[in-house]
């Protein structure tokens, strides 16, 4: 084998090794807990009463302290998908897109575990996760 072939058999290697592992590597996204509430959902911390904000397929959630930042987190987008929880068997497998409209600290309704990165509308946990959960771990990522 000549001296360009074995460079360019290493760089082929080099290059599908790189891929793949970007592609399969570890996650982007980070990780925390949920909840769940229910509705009543309005007034809400961002919009007030204004129902038009509100995703029409009720992928929504409240941020905790954590990620709230002073408002900053309202309209924010989120990929989020559920890892684990206490029951096996909880998770769904799907990813799906939550906006963020609500203080889980302030919110009318009140997320069924206290201290949870996000409380999801009931929608949005239904997706993810079995409704009976009270909590589970998250992998999220704002888009």
């Amino acid at each position: 084998m000549t001296t360009m072939s074995k460079l360019q058999s290493f760089l082929l290697r080099w290059f599908l090794l790189f891929s793949l592992t970007h592609l399969f590597g570890p996650s982007r996204g980070d990780v925390g807990t949920a909840s769940q509430y229910s509705p009543p959902y309005l007034p809400t911390a961002c919009y007030g009463s204004n129902v038009g904000k509100l995703p029409t397929d009720n992928f929504f959630a409240s941020a905790s302290e954590g990620i709230w930042n002073n408002e900053a987190s309202c309209g924010r987008q989120y990929l989020v998908r559920c890892l684990s929880a206490i029951t096996p068997g909880t998770c769904t497998g799907r990813t799906i897109q939550l906006k963020i409209v609500d203080r889980s600290s302030t919110s009318v309704s009140r997320p069924s575990y206290e201290g949870t990165t996000m409380a999801l509308s009931e929608s949005a946990f239904a997706a993810i996760a079995n409704i009976s959960a009270t909590e589970i771990n998250i992998e999220f990522q704002q888009v």
